[in-house]
């Protein structure tokens, strides 16, 4: 029997790389691909990562070669070099990515090499064909480039410096807003953090990201190649977390880093008491209301690796709420779904979530009645209730079907506007909070 994915929630990796570049500040891609990849894949994630815009140079505004057949008999990296001279005339910025898509890669253009004769134009290159691999490995590719062609080196390190690695703009719908946050959090306890993609980044301060003392990859499927060349290029070590949603999360993500850079374990513990003594004074605000209207429900998480365990562990340990299924969309080794499945152990509810690894949100509705059956043998009603499910966009009709509350986190996101929204730290944690009680009673 063929298998297809019916909505995927991904792109491939020429639209992960151009996400990436669009993110870094003042930085223009150089296409080299067919026509329409280009706009097309950028407007994917300006439409599906709630409306997050096309940054500096996005959409139909970025350069390309729009190679036609005879480039493929022939060969196009005349036709590459003569756009990048082309963009270079046209477009200011501090940064030139080169890019490349399927069909140059195919036959052998090597875009790397035709982007280094103009690295004294700060232009650099990256081999990003869409079968390749998806949206994270884009990410990776540029951000490779970026740590060995723009990052300089340093012997000498910040000791309370981090570099964070592993959040891929856009596909992480609230990016903007959990760098900053993740930030701020590290800033607690006097640490200063590295995003590329934060608020205030520039070309020049990521030149000196080599000074860093620690790299912080916060995904399980993005950013460790980029550590790797961290690592090797510029003598950085680096640590594998997630990221830090709520007081639980939050507190473990400060004690782990903390205690990786030496930060005297008072100050970190000062800093947690702190940040939840704030986070309570007004989660206790819906104490009553909480209690009287029933607003505990059954989680239902249908996300990627980066937020599903995040999320779960947050509803669960900090909201209060019954954790009955994880669905999981981007792990396909064995190895690495046990790997994974394991973090589900510090989830404290009496009622442990099922967790399962499906690519096609079509199956979900038959997995939730499924795992229902099997847990209730209950006749009378075929899913939990009443329920609760957090994902992305795609999963509204999932939670339609289920008579539930919904709220998009996880790309792609295209029923809500995201400028500065954070699920990241203690005050993402409110934020989440607020927008999914919100739901709950909007038609009050």
């Amino acid at each position: 029997m063929s298998d297809f994915i019916e909505r995927a929630k991904f792109s491939c990796a020429l639209g992960g790389a151009l996400t990436t570049i669009e993110s870094l500040p003042r930085a223009v891609p150089i296409v080299h691909a067919a026509g329409g990849c280009a706009a097309s894949l950028s407007g994917t994630y300006n439409l599906a990562a709630g409306y997050r815009g096309l940054g500096y140079c996005g959409g139909t505004m970025i350069p390309t070669t729009n190679i036609a057949e005879n480039n493929i008999v022939f060969g196009g990296e005349d036709r590459l070099a003569e756009q990048i001279e082309s963009t270079l005339r046209a477009m200011d910025a501090d940064l030139y990515v080169v890019v490349s898509g399927c069909q140059v890669e195919i036959i052998g253009d090597n875009t790397v090499q035709v982007a280094s004769r103009y690295g004294g134009r700060n232009v650099i290159g990256a081999s990003t064909p869409g079968f390749s691999g998806n949206t994270y490995r884009g990410y990776d590719s540029v951000m490779t480039s970026v740590i060995r062609n723009v990052v300089r080196r340093s012997d000498e390190k910040e000791p309370r410096t981090v570099n964070i690695l592993g959040v891929v703009p856009g596909h992480d719908v609230f990016f903007r807003g959990n760098l900053d946050e993740l930030r701020r959090l590290l800033g607690l306890i006097g640490v200063k953090a590295n995003a590329f993609f934060g608020t205030g980044e520039s070309v020049e301060s990521i030149r000196g990201y080599g000074s860093a003392s620690l790299n912080v990859v916060l995904s399980a499927q993005a950013g460790l190649d980029s550590a790797k060349a961290f690592e090797a290029e510029h003598a950085i070590p680096f640590i594998q977390s997630e990221l830090p949603i709520g007081p639980s999360g939050s507190a473990e993500f400060l004690r782990r880093i903390g205690g990786a850079l030496g930060v005297p374990v008072e100050d970190v513990e000062s800093a947690i008491e702190r940040e939840t003594r704030e986070y309570y004074s007004y989660l206790e605000r819906i104490v009553d209301v909480y209690t009287d209207l029933d607003f505990q429900r059954w989680a239902i998480v249908a996300a990627d690796s980066y937020y599903a365990h995040a999320i779960t562990r947050f509803l669960a340990n900090d909201l209060g709420w019954i954790p009955f299924l994880t669905a999981v969309h981007d792990i396909e080794g064995e190895r690495e779904q046990a790997e994974y499945v394991a973090l589900f152990a510090d989830v404290t509810s009496e009622y442990k979530p099922k967790v399962i690894f499906e690519r096609n949100p079509s199956r979900l509705l038959d997995e939730v009645r499924r795992a229902w059956a099997d847990n209730h043998n209950d006749k009378y009603r075929d899913s939990p209730s009443p329920a609760y499910v957090v994902g992305s966009v795609i999963e509204r009709g999932l939670a339609e079907a289920l008579g539930a509350g919904f709220l998009s986190v996880a790309f792609p996101v295209s029923n809500r506007v995201v400028l500065n929204k954070s699920a990241a730290g203690w005050r993402g944690a409110l934020t989440l909070v607020e927008d999914l009680l919100t739901n709950l009673v909007s038609a009050r």
